[in-house]
């Protein structure tokens, strides 16, 4: 269910700051200096592994599901409605839904962070002069074939890319009210409780595996999905962002996927990785995106992406993909 909020961006002043300033003598003054002191160096520790800190995060959180209810509001206020489907230059259908609700998360993340990188698949990158550390990266309706023929599995995608790392991500179906959220360290929520996915399936034999369209593989692709799909228990399809979130609480074990873009797959990472599976390149690898050199604006990277309930699965898929 969508988290309240008070409409502002989330501020905080911790705890330490505070004992500085209402310290009534040198040595609560001198203590609380000294827990400063440890904090500064705990979030030098952190930064240097590439890590956010835990307030930072909570403060990442907090918009993100700003952002999500937001755009979830536009959605509903769309879906099973009559609107102009527009074709863009890639034959992929946009709605004044996807563009109204990119918009408004563009205007809250402006207002919260305007230090940080923006890239939504309607709206390009918007990157600072001399770059930016945090990239947030939109998809205000990842399956907009799925919304404009009134089928619930589509999603809202948000993801917070720290220096080429995924390390916040949201998959929002506003429709159903799911809402799954993921972040580096910690255990993937969906609607406030913490999931897994179904390590017990180690073998492809046993395995439901999702993609969204046999359709949407080049020749070489779809040579490499079906060397995988022949071997899985149940191949099913259709299900967009949705698969990823069904695999994360256990009831898909596999999603193999091709030619995507990274609005489409970089919020699946952490949601994926913190409900126990694993989501990579068709080689194995993990998935990075770095806004400064991928130039997204040209639109011609594309990903492979696989991810899987357990190690063991996604070991046998990726040999059996046999990905060049």
């Amino acid at each position: 269910m969508p988290v309240p909020h008070s409409g502002k961006c989330w501020s905080s002043k911790s705890a330490v700051e505070k004992k500085i300033r209402g310290a009534k003598s040198v040595r609560v003054r001198a203590e609380a200096e000294h827990l400063s002191a440890a904090m500064v160096d705990r979030e030098e520790e952190d930064k240097n592994k590439g890590e956010c800190t835990r307030e930072k995060m909570e403060e990442f959180v907090e918009v993100a599901n700003k952002l999500a209810d937001a755009a979830g509001t536009i959605i509903r206020k769309y879906f099973r409605t009559r609107f102009d489907i527009i074709d863009k230059a890639d034959t992929s259908p946009v709605t004044i839904a996807d563009r109204a609700a990119e918009e408004a998360m563009r205007t809250i993340l402006a207002e919260c962070f305007p230090t940080h990188a923006i890239y939504g698949e309607e709206g390009g990158l918007k990157l600072p002069e001399g770059g930016a550390k945090y990239t947030w990266v939109l998809d205000p309706i990842d399956g907009t074939k799925s919304f404009i023929t009134g089928k619930p599995v589509f999603g809202t995608l948000i993801a917070l890319v720290r220096e080429g790392v995924p390390v916040l991500g949201v998959i929002d179906q506003p429709v159903l009210r799911e809402r799954w959220i993921g972040r580096q360290g910690h255990a993937t929520t969906m609607n406030g409780n913490n999931i897994h996915s179904r390590s017990s399936c180690t073998a492809l034999e046993n395995a439901y595996l999702y993609t969204t369209s046999p359709h949407l593989f080049g020749k070489s692709a779809e040579e490499a999905f079906i060397r995988v799909r022949n071997q899985v228990k149940i191949p099913l399809y259709g299900c967009d962002c949705y698969a990823y979130g069904l695999l994360a609480a256990g009831f898909v074990d596999l999603v193999v996927e091709s030619g995507l873009k990274p609005y489409d797959f970089l919020a699946l990472v952490p949601v994926v990785e913190g409900a126990g599976g694993v989501i990579t390149d068709w080689h194995g690898q993990r998935l990075q995106w770095f806004p400064d050199t991928d130039l997204p604006s040209a639109g011609s990277k594309v990903f492979e992406v696989i991810a899987a309930g357990s190690a063991n699965l996604h070991k046998a898929a990726v040999t059996a993909l046999a990905w060049r």
